[in-house]
């Protein structure tokens, strides 16, 4: 960006000097001397101009590609953690599910066993 705006510096204090040596040294009349200078100087803020809309279109262009490869990469790990989200939501599901049934056989054992030894508990007390 600066390579440009020097350029452009350049490019108005060349106009100026021109201007300026022109007016030393034409031969011609006043008027069409001042008529030659309006010319070149309006040539010359045409040609800043569209230097300067060349610039700020590059610029915008560059913009634009930026946004969109920072808008791409975002949409990418997105896509990414919503997967690892995903996996972690049904390994804790299936993790919930497996001491759930653990502590479902375990309960039956101890329900059984407790059924066992009052049951024995039950025939000793009749037996005696």
């Amino acid at each position: 960006m600066k390579d440009k705006t020097r350029v452009i510096a350049a490019l108005l204090i060349g106009a100026a000097a021109g201007a300026a040596l022109g007016l030393l040294l034409a031969p011609e009349k006043g008027e069409k001397t001042r008529d030659d200078i309006a010319g070149y100087i309006n040539d010359l803020v045409d040609a800043a101009k569209e230097k300067a809309q060349t610039a700020s279109s590059g610029i915008k262009d560059y913009g634009s590609d930026v946004y969109d490869k920072a808008r791409s990469r975002f949409a990418g790990v997105a896509d990414k953690v919503s997967d690892y989200k995903d996996t972690a939501v049904e390994t804790a599901k299936a993790k919930a599910n497996d001491l759930k049934d653990k502590a479902q056989t375990k309960f039956e054992e101890a329900k059984s066993n407790a059924k066992n030894g009052a049951n024995d508990l039950n025939h000793s007390v009749q037996n005696s």
